[in-house]
């Protein structure tokens, strides 16, 4: 059964969040192969990350929090597709969600509120790699519209095994 949901606003991310962003992704560090990092980070090791993604422009940080007690529930990011030039138009979107946090709709209003702030900005594609398998994922990633492209057969080593990672386009 669906845990119940959750009251939640979205804003964009900012810096006295870093803490918690960086609890909440230690968590799939540790515990899954959705990321492929294997140590976890320090809030300053993720200072970088976070400043990589200002208010506006095409690299968004969207953070949700709980509207009663402004606990951070999960965040989204659009983030640069890879570092040459004439990819500047693509960004690689993903979506962390705390662990308690699940199966409240909190994935589908960040992502909402993600591509609503992407629809001024001169954004072509968002991709996004989905290590499988994640059917909560891709089930996320289709309801918003992405249309999967191919999987990279055993591309990641974790946890002493190999993971595939589908790949997946949205237009935008």
């Amino acid at each position: 059964m669906p845990s119940e949901r959750t009251e939640a606003q979205v804003r964009p991310g900012v810096e006295a969040d870093l803490a918690a962003l960086t609890a909440i992704y230690n968590h799939y560090v540790r515990e899954t192969a959705i990321t492929f990092d294997t140590a976890i980070f320090t809030p300053e090791e993720r200072r970088p990350w976070l400043l990589s993604h200002p208010e506006d422009g095409p690299h968004r940080l969207m953070v949700a929090a709980d509207t009663q007690s402004q606990e951070i529930l999960g965040y989204a990011t659009s983030s640069p597709y890879r570092p040459k030039p004439a990819y500047a138009t693509s960004v690689e979107t993903s979506v962390y969600v705390a662990p308690h946090a699940g199966r409240r709709g909190i994935g589908t209003l960040l992502y909402g509120a993600l591509f609503d702030a992407l629809a001024g900005e001169d954004v072509h594609r968002a991709y996004a790699g989905i290590a499988q398998p994640n059917e909560a994922s891709t089930r996320l990633h289709e309801r918003f519209g992405f249309a999967y492209v191919g999987t990279y057969r055993e591309v990641g080593r974790k946890f002493g095994r190999y993971w595939d990672v589908a790949w997946c386009e949205k237009p935008l």
